[in-house]
């Protein structure tokens, strides 16, 4: 049986589009829950699907978040914002 490809060749322009489908899709999910008339139990032991769609969405952009390195200026004053 053969295993994972573990070995990605992905630019930057690949992994912005990635994160913005993702964040498009996060808002798409959470706006119709939003919508849902239906008022699930949020104490339940079962999440509904589109929570679970959402919480695996958001700890995704995490992780991509994490994995970021941002550079700052090795001389000069560093103007952030």
């Amino acid at each position: 049986m053969p295993g994972y490809n573990e070995t990605f060749e992905l630019s930057v322009e690949d992994m912005d589009l990635i994160e913005t489908a993702l964040r498009q899709t996060k808002a798409d999910l959470s706006a119709r829950t939003l919508t849902d008339p239906v008022q699930h139990d949020k104490t339940a032991d079962a999440l509904p699907e589109a929570d679970e769609t959402l919480r695996r969405i958001h700890d995704l952009l995490g992780r991509l978040h994490n994995q970021k390195v941002f550079y700052r200026p090795r001389r000069g004053a560093y103007i952030g914002g």
